[in-house]
């Protein structure tokens, strides 16, 4: 099966595309904004190149990184963007996607809360290839992708 886990950002959205039965990452990449674009065109242009990216790959399960509640300020262009995300997922063919926050990705992908963190910053390896090269938004964006076989 093939899934897929996000991480926004305020200009950007990190997707890393995995294949449970292999259990290999297909790919980590980023779709990155135009500056040039007001909100609502940069979020159409989101929604039309992760609708995209979903049926290139097949992809059958999702999950995205969203902010946690007790975020000390509230990136409002994050969070429009993860509510793009959202809505993109339930107008694909996805059959099942999980919105996550540390503790919701940690159950999903099996390890305990308080190594999210650590895997995340790069201070623990995981059994990823290339994971020590990559950079904290693309872990976080492969960790929802192995969870998201648990959505």
């Amino acid at each position: 099966m093939i899934t897929i886990g996000i991480r926004a950002a305020p200009r950007e959205v990190t997707f890393a595309v995995y294949d449970t039965d292999t259990e290999t990452v297909i790919n980590v990449e980023e779709i990155k904004i135009p500056a040039a674009f007001q909100t609502p065109d940069a979020l159409k242009y989101l929604r039309s190149n992760l609708l995209d990216v979903l049926r290139e790959y097949g992809v059958e399960k999702a999950g995205v990184r969203v902010t946690e509640p007790s975020a000390q300020s509230l990136n409002i262009p994050r969070i429009q963007i993860e509510g793009v995300i959202q809505e993109a997922f339930a107008s694909s063919r996805l059959t099942a996607y999980y919105v996550g926050q540390i503790s919701s990705i940690s159950s999903k992908v099996g390890i305990d809360r308080k190594r999210f963190k650590p895997l995340v910053e790069g201070r623990e390896g995981y059994d990823v290839d290339g994971w020590e090269d990559m950079k904290k938004e693309d872990r976080e964006a492969v960790l929802c992708a192995i969870g998201a076989a648990n959505a």
